[in-house]
């Protein structure tokens, strides 16, 4: 009978440890599957702080825009109405040439011939003032960012 016995326990432990096997290789795979989860998750928190900074950047240079054209809009009102069309159309304007140079140092991508800011004076006092810039990330093929403001000035 103690041999019967021995002989059960042997078998018992050899089945035994072979379940240990076959968990310790669930446990590796789900130890991987959250590794890969993990990785998935920071991956894509990465992509999101690209995307933040990239918005934060054309927030920044919308506002800029909307400064420059506000400062124009500015020096119109407060100038003869009269010489609006001398002074501040482009391109040979006087008070435009002194503006463009503020927007040039402001907006990027605007250069000698590139996304020049447009100025158009209307007989009535009706002014449209376009101002273009380009991100130094957009591709070369991307459209230009605009804003645009229309006033009348009397």
């Amino acid at each position: 009978m103690t041999a019967v016995t021995t002989a059960t326990a042997v078998t018992m432990r050899a089945t035994h440890g072979s379940r240990q096997g076959r968990q310790g290789g669930v446990m590796l795979l789900k130890a991987l599957i959250a590794i890969l989860i993990f990785s998935i998750g920071i991956l894509s928190v990465v992509g999101m702080q690209a995307s933040a900074v990239k918005a934060s950047s054309d927030a920044k240079f919308r506002s800029d825009a909307s400064l420059l054209g506000n400062e124009l809009i500015g020096q119109m009102w407060v100038s003869d109405p009269t010489t609006l069309q001398a002074n501040f159309s482009d391109p040979s304007g006087t008070k435009y040439t002194a503006w463009l140079a503020n927007v040039q140092a402001a907006l990027p991508g605007v250069t000698g011939s590139a996304n020049l800011p447009t100025v158009n004076v209307a007989a009535n006092g009706m002014v449209t003032l376009s101002i273009f810039w380009k991100l130094p990330s957009d591709p070369d093929s991307a459209p230009a960012h605009n804003y645009v403001v229309v006033v009348q000035i009397r």
